[in-house]
């Protein structure tokens, strides 16, 4: 018998997460020199903690310790129970070094049991929507084995699209040059970036103002929906009126589109910042990143 269990990174909502039956791990931010754990949204106050980015705190986030990963999952290996992990991109954090550590460990207690981890290749909700099919799977009596080789086909049709308001935030955590931060501020540009096959951020499109990068991800998604049984979900860092706009813009051609709304919680936050819109959907394929795009 195994558990399936994820990680607040797929920010799924704290009442589908419940509604799936799912366990899930808190994975850490500290804000002002209080550390938190991201609760899936259950008690979260989002309004605060970006209203404290634009005032200036600079928030961080930190891998779990093989301790923490222990207390976590002994309990399961103790009950008899496997476990499989669907998780966020592993190419995103150095957390998943702890999490063998503590797996290494917990194998010389329980020789007989066993984790198995699924990396998604993604973060957010690209990586929420893999693990609410496999949740749905295991539901429907499906084998960890089904669940696998599902999720091996479906995570190569995930489509994520996103645009941050303020490419400083990006720069503060490695993902952008400052040359190019500066230049992009100057220039206006809002690079829209998605995730590669490995599960790493690249740019797909390098976008003028604002507008165009909200009719630009609305055209992704009416262009390139493919599965329309799956929701779209469309998640904003506390701009809900540019989300209104994207959403209106999407149903305007896709009126089928099942949109779910959601608010990007402070781990994703802390390294996107406020005003960041995205769009996550299953398409025909993965998007493909400019190539060789070094910004």
């Amino acid at each position: 018998m195994s558990v399936l269990i994820c990680d607040s990174n797929c920010e799924l909502w704290y009442t589908r997460a419940k509604e799936l039956g799912l366990d899930y791990i808190s994975m850490p931010y500290t804000i002002d020199g209080q550390e938190y754990y991201y609760d899936l949204g259950e008690k979260t106050d989002f309004k605060d903690f970006y209203d404290r980015v634009r005032k200036g705190s600079v928030p961080i986030t930190s891998a779990l310790n093989p301790e923490n990963y222990k207390e976590i999952l002994e309990p399961y290996f103790a009950k008899g129970e496997d476990i499989l992990y669907i998780s966020f991109s592993h190419a995103m954090s150095g957390t998943f070094n702890q999490l063998n550590t503590a797996l290494k460990e917990l194998y010389e207690k329980y020789p007989e049991r066993k984790c198995t981890v699924f990396d998604t290749n993604s973060i957010s909700l690209g990586a929420g929507i893999q693990v609410e099919q496999a949740a749905i799977l295991k539901q429907q009596g499906a084998s960890d084995e089904e669940i696998i080789n599902y999720l091996k086909d479906f995570t190569n049709k995930v489509a994520v699209y996103f645009v941050v308001d303020d490419l400083m935030h990006l720069k503060r955590g490695g993902r952008l040059s400052a040359a190019a931060a500066f230049a992009g501020t100057l220039l206006g540009l809002k690079p829209m970036l998605t995730f590669n096959a490995k599960g790493g951020l690249d740019v797909i499109a390098k976008i003028s103002g604002k507008k165009k990068a909200i009719r630009t991800m609305a055209d992704k998604v009416i262009n390139e929906l493919a599965d329309t049984d799956k929701p779209v979900y469309l998640v904003d860092a506390d701009c809900p009126a540019d989300a209104d706009l994207l959403e209106q813009m999407i149903k305007e051609k896709r009126p089928e589109a099942k949109i779910v709304r959601q608010v990007v919680g402070p781990v994703i936050g802390t390294h996107c910042g406020p005003g960041t819109m995205g769009v996550i959907f299953a398409a025909e394929k993965r998007p493909i990143p400019l190539a060789q795009d070094k910004d």
